[in-house]
């Protein structure tokens, strides 16, 4: 999902994605730990998509303040 799409959802749904994205975050750091985890690729994957969130939701509380 890149910003152009995160920036047309509401701020209810940024905070259900991001949510998600936590959960999954949790899931494969259990799967790194175990030495369960397959594709290594998936962490760096999830972690710039919760920054990506994050930023979007960031700009939406700037732009409102304004």
């Amino acid at each position: 999902m890149n910003a152009a799409e995160l920036r047309n959802k509401s701020a209810e749904e940024l905070d259900a994605a991001l949510s998600d994205l936590r959960k999954e975050q949790f899931n494969l750091r259990m799967q790194k730990g175990t030495g369960q985890l397959s594709r290594p690729s998936e962490m760096n994957r999830v972690r710039k998509a919760i920054a990506r969130i994050k930023t979007v939701m960031n700009e939406k509380r700037a732009g409102e303040a304004k």
